[in-house]
């Protein structure tokens, strides 16, 4: 089914690749569709980035006929500001969102109530371009694109005012938008006061015993309606896992039984002002002693849970995938695949995100334009922010006004030809510092007094991660890094 699957995309590639040639000289611009697929928490561990111990045959299949990004780095190493950049197009030098989750309806940053000349967000754009948007799970920060807090408290008013025409995230049992972000199997959730908070549970036996099942199966009866009209779409779909907590069926994690999964390469405490106690992570209760460090079996346990809700979350994107063949919509429908930020997963002594280190600001991306694309992967620097102008280049929507100047760069040149270069580095926030990474190095700087001090340098040699601040003996490198922050 993978061969026959591959070779009808590679004959409908050449196919749609001499047709769109010949529409862009006849002078025509048929909008195409998209599918944007978000999943929270997602690590570049996948089959397809070289992590041949993941098993992830669905996102690999999809790289196969896509450019995905080596070197694809988010603004914010959280999920509501790094969601912010992307919807708005945004650099937080410009935004000033450097960490809060609820960026998007609070403060200063918040979208305006009030339709504008521009376009606010991304989904909001393509809206006015005519385009039917649907928001499925978790597109912006809250898991179903309505303003309640964790605790069900708020008034449910959409996140992204003027974007989605509708929002249909299906609650189950769990009843509500965060129940089924932090859900356990049977209606249970963190959220519910019952005091549930296990770090991982592998008890549902089948995919929609758990919310990203249902999150699937919304988005595949969305893609059938689309097939039976003639109107572009917009569909953002987001997955929850493999968010805390590790919640997947009990298939998924004896999938892992007998497989060897390595160990973090640096585990060890780094020297640095910019590490963090992982209390997102502890704060959950352990089926075995909490104690720090953990042990290398807890290590394992762990990592070995984290990859089994990635295998889960993936057969759900297949799922869909597999539809939007079927019902003929994918020669005419950009796919994107992008996770909101990296994961600590016992790297440099720490779990989750929070940090301007490489393992939490760098995140999988992969994007599909029919006629476009065909396998290859580049190691080019892109950024969060850079989506934005590329869908809109490559998808050709009719409305182009932004309510900001878009910050990111087109990165259709890379999706024709790999080896092309868009920028020569890319930034990451985090409250105060500030992350420049180029192809040989990583500085992590943050302001003082006004001016930017407590450099710490790293290199490709131990992949990026904080294992030795180079910076007094290179600080020739430390001030051409700085050149890359711009001023404001």
């Amino acid at each position: 089914m993978r061969f026959q699957r591959t070779l009808k995309y590679s004959l409908v590639t050449s196919l749609t690749f001499f047709v769109s040639l010949t529409q862009l000289a006849l002078g025509q611009t048929q909008p195409l569709n998209v599918l944007f697929i978000a999943v929270d928490d997602l690590r570049p561990e996948l089959g397809c980035y070289g992590a041949d111990y993941a098993e992830t045959p669905s996102i690999d299949e999809l790289a196969r006929t896509s450019t995905l990004f080596v070197n694809h780095f988010v603004q914010v190493p959280t999920c509501g500001a790094s969601r912010y950049a992307l919807l708005t197009g945004r650099s937080p030098l410009n935004s000033g969102v450097t960490r809060s989750n609820g960026a998007l309806y609070g403060g200063a940053s918040a979208i305006s109530k009030t339709k504008l000349a521009g376009a606010q967000t991304l989904p909001e754009l393509f809206r006015r371009s005519g385009y039917q948007t649907t928001c499925i799970g978790k597109i912006s920060h809250t898991a179903d694109g309505r303003v309640y807090q964790y605790n069900g408290a708020g008034d449910g008013r959409p996140e992204l005012p003027h974007a989605w025409d509708d929002l249909p995230t299906p609650f189950g049992a769990w009843k509500r938008g965060w129940g089924i972000f932090f859900a356990y199997n049977n209606g249970k959730h963190r959220e519910d006061g019952q005091g549930n908070k296990d770090v991982l549970q592998f008890q549902a036996e089948k995919d929609t015993d758990l919310p990203d099942g249902l999150l699937a199966e919304t988005a595949i009866a969305r893609l059938a309606q689309y097939s039976k009209t003639s109107q572009p779409f917009f569909l953002g779909l987001g997955f929850f896992k493999p968010h805390l907590p590790f919640v997947a069926t009990k298939g998924d994690w004896d999938a892992f039984a007998d497989v060897t999964i390595p160990p973090p390469s640096y585990p060890q405490k780094p020297d640095s002002q910019y590490y963090h106690g992982s209390g997102e992570f502890f704060k959950y209760s352990f089926p075995f002693d909490k104690k720090r460090p953990l042990s290398d079996q807890n290590i394992h346990d762990l990592r070995r849970a984290y990859l089994a809700c990635v295998r889960y979350t993936d057969r759900q994107v297949g799922k869909v995938l597999l539809a939007l063949d079927q019902f003929g919509l994918a020669d005419n429908t950009v796919v994107v695949l992008w996770g909101d930020h990296g994961w600590n997963l016992g790297d440099s002594h720490m779990w989750a995100k929070h940090a301007p280190f490489e393992r939490a600001v760098r995140s999988p991306l992969i994007i599909r334009v029919p006629g476009v694309t065909s396998g290859k992967t580049s190691t080019s620097l892109v950024e969060t922010i850079d989506v934005y102008p590329t869908l809109i280049s490559v998808a050709r929507p009719s409305f182009k006004p932004t309510a900001y100047t878009l910050d990111g760069r087109d990165m259709t040149p890379i999706l024709r030809d790999p080896t092309a270069t868009v920028r020569e580095a890319a930034l990451s926030f985090w409250g105060k510092a500030v992350s420049v990474r180029t192809n040989q190095h990583r500085l992590i700087t943050s302001l003082v007094d006004g001016a930017y001090g407590n450099f710490e340098l790293f290199d490709g040699t131990t992949r990026f991660d904080p294992v030795q601040n180079l910076a007094s003996e290179n600080m020739p490198i430390v001030r051409e890094l700085l050149r890359h922050i711009p001023s404001k």
